[in-house]
């Protein structure tokens, strides 16, 4: 992932077949993650269908920002962004059974813990609530759904200890694919649910109690492949273990940096709920959110996911040259993958949303509304996936307080940039997100710099700058190919896709020509793909 010239001995810490093997595994994450982040898709095509963004639908999306705060907080990529640097340090060090035990125990604390958390959340739901206003015009309907929803925080806590052992055995596959069963079973039961139900209220309950259940699903899934590697979870609570009490200290500021991130979206929805429009805002903005979220679930999250064992281990064994080559390959693989797909969505924000959403409850305004927050947060795509790795970094070489500081100035970043922003109309707010992004970025880089170094700071700005130019010429083509087939064939179901899709291809064959030819060198992720086949 670096543009030295093929005929160079490459100077890199990884060797071929490792780096074959990382490339591989992004690939299968990719296309696994892919696949559930298209039934995503399918699950907000099917819930847009059914409750549109204005009205009720507001009290179910604002009723799952507490229990998704309260799960980022507490549980799932938190409890694994420090559980697997110790976990991995351990197995380095060939403490295999300690390893376990120290991970068996996390297992059962998580479910007292988290356990609890849920029971009183529950409870005290009207207080948490009670910030938002009166979100749908249902305020007792959002505080009822929240409660219904908040037993996934204790599912998805097991799930962040299930999924860490199996990424630290480099297996990303099938936790990938656990997620694909989640939205299945959220689109089979409301395709076969919400029919069934006249009120409103009891179809937005029966699709908060589908959630619940497709958690449960993505929690058992996995299981059986544990049985598979060289240890076993077991009914133990050795929590006087150093080991366990370091993943506990560890997790304070990796649960805060990343629970700050979630407090931003809760924020955005606040001011969506309570100064912009509460029959309207808090829906668009998430349908734009869902939108938002795919490349960056696709790519950034596979690039890091992958790497971050890797990351973990080469700060196991004080590899800092390893660190810095590692990172500064990962940003510019998510530069490579994320520039492209933030040009297209804002070049092509309305017929995307047109394709996806505008059927049923869903209106040709709302196309609209949603497009031009799809456009705002486009703006900082790229910037919010090198967050994700920037931020694993800290994780991996256990100085985790740095990411922490850095969120906590986001959120007041945030706060005063929504204040500045939220006039401008609804996507003011997810503009104020992208703001927030650059900055924070920027900041952890600079201070990631100054920590570990990075070797090739002006060479990766070089190669984004080429990213940028060859993505702007590919984003202009696919706005050409789109608008003269859409003017051509007009907007039929068939017609959509064949104008948008054949937008995308024309621009990705553009891209990854203009790429090659200006020597970007990430196209070697694919040849090794080739070459691992060959």
């Amino acid at each position: 992932m670096t543009d030295e010239s093929p005929t160079q001995a490459p100077d890199r810490t990884l060797d071929a077949g490792h780096r074959r093997r990382v490339a591989r595994s992004t690939a299968v994450f990719s296309a696994a993650t892919a696949v559930s982040r298209v039934l995503g898709l399918a699950r907000e095509m099917v819930s847009a269908y059914f409750f549109g963004v204005s009205g009720l639908i507001n009290a179910f999306t604002v009723a799952i920002q507490i229990p998704n705060l309260v799960r980022a907080l507490v549980a799932d990529a938190a409890l694994s962004g420090a559980f697997v640097p110790v976990f991995s340090e351990l197995l380095e060090k060939g403490e295999r059974q300690r390893a376990w035990r120290v991970a068996s125990t996390l297992f059962w604390l998580v479910m007292l813990a988290l356990g609890a958390v849920t029971a009183l959340f529950i409870l005290v739901a009207p207080l948490l609530l009670a910030p938002f206003g009166d979100p749908g015009g249902d305020f007792d309907l959002a505080v009822g759904l929240s409660r219904v929803l908040f037993p996934i925080v204790v599912l998805l806590g097991l799930s962040g200890i299930v999924v860490g052992i199996l990424n630290t055995y480099d297996h990303f596959a099938l936790p990938a694919l656990a997620p694909v069963a989640w939205n299945l079973v959220i689109i089979v039961g409301l395709l076969l649910g919400v029919p069934r139900i006249e009120d409103e209220s009891g179809q937005l309950y029966l699709y908060a109690g589908v959630v619940v259940l497709g958690t449960l699903v993505q929690l058992l899934l996995p299981i059986p492949w544990l049985r598979r590697l060289d240890g076993s979870l077991t009914l133990v609570l050795d929590w006087r273990d150093p080991a366990v009490k370091r993943v506990l200290v560890l997790m304070l500021p990796v649960t805060l940096t990343i629970g700050l991130v979630n407090v931003n979206f809760v924020v955005d929805t606040l001011f969506a709920s309570r100064l912009l429009d509460p029959e309207l805002a808090p829906a668009a903005i998430d349908k734009a959110f869902r939108l938002y979220m795919l490349p960056q679930g696709v790519f950034a999250v596979a690039v890091t996911t992958v790497l971050f064992p890797t990351l973990a281990r080469l700060a196991a064994r004080d590899d800092a040259s390893g660190l810095r080559r590692t990172l500064d390959g990962g940003l510019r693989q998510i530069a490579f993958l994320l520039v492209p797909a933030g040009l297209f969505s804002i070049v092509l924000a309305e017929p995307i949303v047109r394709l996806v959403y505008q059927r049923g409850e869903f209106t040709a305004a709302d196309t609209v509304i949603v497009a031009q927050c799809l456009q705002a947060f486009s703006i900082g795509l790229v910037f919010n996936g090198w967050m994700a790795i920037l931020n694993r970094s800290f994780y991996a070489i256990q100085t985790n307080w740095v990411p922490t500081g850095i969120a906590l100035g986001a959120v007041a970043l945030n706060a005063a940039f929504n204040l500045a922003f939220y006039r401008l109309g609804i996507w003011g707010v997810p503009l104020a997100t992208s703001a927030v992004n650059v900055v924070a970025s920027a900041v952890l880089l600079v201070m990631m710099r100054r920590r570990l170094g990075l070797e090739h700071v002006r060479r990766t700005l070089g190669v984004v700058v080429r990213i940028a130019a060859a993505g702007a010429v590919a984003a202009a083509a696919a706005f050409g190919v789109w608008y003269g087939l859409d003017e051509l064939l007009g907007r039929g179901l068939g017609a959509q896709i064949v104008s948008l899709g054949s937008g995308f291809v024309v621009a990705g064959l553009v891209y990854l020509g203009l790429a090659r030819a200006l020597g970007v060198r990430e196209l070697e992720t694919l040849l090794l793909l080739r070459a691992r086949r060959g």
